[in-house]
């Protein structure tokens, strides 16, 4: 589903960081807001402003596409025959221990 550019808002703005001065005077880099989901991505790696739009939409694109994936839907499973196993011998190892610690009854 292609964006509509009326969906979108679209800002520049002065990145920071390294790239010396074209990167310090030029506002670069680009922040876009998607006004029907309420997503903002930002872009400010490139010192190109073209560059820096591509990215930002690519990001947006992934951010929309993970929002309309559904996740797969959990089948619940029953534990194994030797896993039960396993559980009660733990139970019953953990019974003995116990039982060891009880005070003899008697005189």
């Amino acid at each position: 589903m292609p964006l509509d550019k009326r969906d979108l808002e679209i800002s520049f703005f002065k990145a920071g960081g390294p790239g010396g001065q074209h990167r310090n005077k030029t506002e670069t880099a680009v922040r876009i807001h998607h006004r029907p989901s309420g997503i903002t991505v930002t872009a400010t790696e490139q010192r190109s402003r073209q560059a820096n739009i591509e990215k930002a939409f690519e990001r947006l694109a992934e951010r929309l596409a993970a929002l309309r994936r559904k996740p797969r839907r959990r089948v619940p499973t029953k534990p194994g025959k030797a896993a039960k196993e396993r559980r009660l011998s733990g139970k019953r190892l953990l019974s003995e221990r116990k039982q060891q610690r009880r005070p003899v009854d008697g005189d």
